[in-house]
């Protein structure tokens, strides 16, 4: 893990305490980098971060609410004390409401996808900025979708805060090209993870409902999205941002 490609990186991921946040954080640490994951569900973000400091890497848990702006700056803050000015952030917390057409869908349910998904990233970018900028330089990676790009029926809330994250990512790119920050997206297909499987009932069922709708046919791994939060966190991406990085198994090139 010393010499990994992250070696002496500090990063932190939201959502870190299951599916492509968590192994992100793995990955991340696997690589060299000290990870703080940060999650709404300490518990679990706290036994993962033991996990990964158990089989040799760094890591630290702190609870996290993406849609307080006090709690995520007080918890990314911990993380520098702790181990450093961030240089890496991966915005990957998210929620996914009810299906509803446009005409039905309460407001409640509007507002929880805006607050999380892209209020969540916009203040979570907010405080890893400054910490980059007293670095030296960063990657901000920010976990999009590929319906960012194809939009689905029922999925609004979801379909328009995922899509204006690609913008958000690109306004962040250009206001510090030249800081040495860089800011990119990655849009994932569906994923075979625990909320998929509540979702659907079961990963059997999803894979067998949904995996097919991919041209690759089947749905992906959290380790394959995690890889390429890795990339983008390491020095061989220095010269890619404002970019959208699909991995969705071909689900957006129909």
């Amino acid at each position: 893990m010393a010499d990994g490609i992250l070696a002496g990186k500090v990063a932190v991921v939201t959502g870190a305490a299951q599916g492509i946040g968590l192994a992100t954080a793995q990955a991340f640490a696997t690589e060299g980098a000290a990870v703080g994951l940060l999650d709404l569900n300490e518990a679990k973000a706290a036994a993962a971060a033991e996990a990964i400091t158990a089989a040799g890497g760094r890591a630290m848990a702190e609870a996290c609410d993406v849609r307080d702006e006090g709690s995520v700056q007080a918890a990314i803050a911990a993380v520098a004390a702790e181990y450093g000015p961030v240089n890496v952030g991966m915005c990957n917390a998210a929620t996914l409401t009810p299906t509803f057409a446009i005409a039905e869908l309460s407001l409640e349910d509007w507002n929880q996808a805006l607050s999380v998904n892209l209020t969540g990233v916009f203040l979570t970018s907010k405080y890893l900025i400054p910490q980059m900028l007293s670095a030296g330089g960063g990657s901000i990676i920010i976990t999009a979708s590929q319906m960012a790009r194809v939009a689905t029926p029922g999925r609004g809330p979801y379909c328009s805060t995922k899509g204006a994250l690609l913008q958000l990512a690109k306004v962040i790119a250009l206001e510090h090209a030249t800081d040495n920050i860089c800011a990119n997206t990655l849009s994932p297909g569906g994923v075979a993870t625990d909320r998929l499987a509540k979702q659907y009932g079961d990963l059997e069922r999803a894979e067998r409902d949904w995996g097919p709708a991919h041209p690759i046919g089947r749905l992906g791994q959290p380790g394959e999205i995690a890889r390429a939060a890795v990339y983008l966190a390491g020095d061989d991406s220095s010269f890619m941002t404002g970019a959208d990085l699909l991995i969705d198994g071909g689900y957006a090139a129909r």
